[in-house]
């Protein structure tokens, strides 16, 4: 299956509410950032703390350009939670950071309006 992260593509395939539901993606904080000079593409290794239900689970991330590990540390973030832990080089990646590709496909993060809980879940 092909995804094509062009802003001006067509949207994807439909899916129905339940299809949606079990995509569980919750709000995380960064609470350890790495680099990750292995990784074939400029990466950070993340430990994103979740809350109680999930906890804290690592993920590496390509967003080296927009973010410092500073900027990193403490902000909040979105992920999938329940996709299965993927190897990355010598690194077992738990959970996918989301985020949205710019002009460049660089990843840009997303911000929050509001406060909510680690572990919030998106619906």
């Amino acid at each position: 299956m092909h995804i094509d992260f062009n802003p001006n593509s067509e949207p994807a395939a439909e899916i129905n509410f339940n299809q949606f539901l079990q995509v569980d993606m919750r709000i995380g904080e960064i609470i350890e950032v790495e680099d990750f000079p292995e990784a074939r593409n400029p990466s950070y290794k993340l430990k994103i703390n979740f809350g109680s239900g999930v906890g804290v689970k690592k993920s590496c991330a390509q967003i080296t350009v927009h973010y410092s590990k500073e900027d990193l540390l403490g902000k909040k973030i979105i992920a999938v939670v329940n996709f299965p832990p993927r190897q990355i080089g010598k690194f077992m990646s738990e959970v996918l950071v989301m985020g949205f590709s710019d002009e460049n496909n660089d990843i840009v993060l997303f911000n929050l309006d509001k406060e909510v809980p680690n572990g919030a879940r998106l619906h």
